[in-house]
């Protein structure tokens, strides 16, 4: 299941629970238009249904909660940099900063699994 959530990129891929809808925490540090992106992501990969909508705004709510933005957006950066470039420039992306930025991430989405899906 968590090999699919780090294919959607900015989405975590989850395998549909109960129909109960999961409690939320906060995570106003995060912009709208990052929260949103992470959201329609994560609904695309579930089915774009409304519990889809539920789970996967409680898994960006979860995520900001764990993650500091600055750090989110660096993990992210460096997931896209890692997928579109290759070679030298690649090297850039797999140093011990990069990977711990890349497992902080990971981490928080894991959770954000567990928690509402």
């Amino acid at each position: 299941m968590l090999g699919r959530v780090l294919k959607a990129g900015l989405a975590i891929p989850f395998a549909a629970m109960a129909a109960a809808e999961p409690s939320c925490p906060g995570g106003a540090d995060y912009p709208t238009s990052a929260k949103a992106d992470y959201v329609l992501a994560c609904m695309n990969v579930n089915g774009g249904t409304q519990d889809a909508l539920n789970r996967c705004s409680c898994s960006v709510d979860v995520i900001a909660s764990l993650l500091p933005y600055a750090r989110y957006q660096e993990a992210e950066t460096v997931l896209r940099m890692r997928q579109g470039t290759g070679g030298y420039l690649a090297q850039e992306f797999r140093t011990p900063h990069t990977n711990e930025l890349v497992r902080a991430l990971r981490e928080a989405q894991a959770e954000a699994e567990v928690r509402c899906f």
